[in-house]
């Protein structure tokens, strides 16, 4: 049985937020590996930069993107309710933060495609 906090728009805004964190963490490895890699020369930099060049690729990292823009703007709504005097919209800044992250994302898509 589901609990009644747990159906809450602000509750999936926080899972949201939560995992977006997890993901990147996860991420972090990779990336200091490919840094790693520009630092080695630019051989093995260039084979990985080919690599890049495919499309199943192009499509994780605009959702890497868009787990950053999530976790972005899910950390300013959050500095919001901490900071800014309670306000009745909360839903809607988790609804903003959200399409914020959609159209950064899908912004990205479109340059990369």
């Amino acid at each position: 049985m589901i609990k009644p906090h747990r159906n809450h728009p602000l509750w999936y805004a926080y899972i949201v937020h939560r995992l977006s964190g997890v993901g990147l963490a996860l991420f972090l490895p990779a990336h200091f590996y490919v840094l790693g890699l520009a630092l080695k020369g630019t051989a093995e930099m260039d084979v990985f930069l080919n690599w890049t060049e495919i499309p199943l690729v192009k499509v994780a990292e605009v959702g890497l993107v868009f787990l950053l823009a999530v976790h972005f703007f899910g950390g300013l709504r959050i500095l919001a309710v901490e900071f800014l005097p309670w306000s009745p919209r909360q839903k809607t800044y988790a609804a903003m933060a959200a399409a914020v992250s959609f159209f950064v994302a899908s912004s990205f898509f479109m340059n990369a495609i």
